[in-house]
């Protein structure tokens, strides 16, 4: 899968939550939480969704890994 088709699928994610965020309003390697004011539960809800989506499960010890779009986008390539 490509790192674009990836982005979308996490963009995706992130919407089941915050459904007004777009790609545009997310700085690549800015934290996901500040980024789109996602609180404690968001970000749980944002992980499951993305699991969902892409078969991947994220362990907590993994959290710091993936905080950003792009540290996301990077997990996600070396796990599908």
């Amino acid at each position: 899968m490509k790192r674009s088709e990836i982005q979308l699928l996490v963009v995706e994610a992130i919407q089941q939550v915050a459904p007004e965020i777009e790609l545009a309003d997310i700085q690549p390697d800015s934290e996901i939480r500040d980024e789109c004011d996602l609180d404690s539960m968001d970000l749980l809800n944002y992980l499951i969704a993305l699991k969902k989506l892409t078969g991947v499960n994220i362990a907590e010890t993994d959290y710091p890994k993936v905080n950003s779009l792009n540290k996301m986008c990077h997990y996600l390539e070396l796990k599908m």
